[in-house]
């Protein structure tokens, strides 16, 4: 499984900590999207800035077809 990130809201006006995470996940801005692995350092990044993503899980044939 993997699982896809999408960013919803703006880090204008958030710590710099949150701001890189994000970077980290490589999202760059509201409304990009990424696809990574479902392992425990992702699942803690995207546990940090729940409230800036959406997340969703996705078969991995599903996600490398996407990219």
């Amino acid at each position: 499984m993997k699982l896809r990130v999408r960013q919803k809201a703006s880090t204008i006006g958030t710590v710099e900590h949150t701001r890189k995470i994000i970077k980290g996940l490589g999202l760059r801005g509201p409304g990009s999207e990424v696809v990574v692995a479902n392992t425990p350092s992702f699942r803690g990044m995207v546990k940090k800035v729940l409230h800036l993503v959406e997340v969703e899980e996705v078969a991995d044939e599903a996600a490398s077809a996407k990219s």
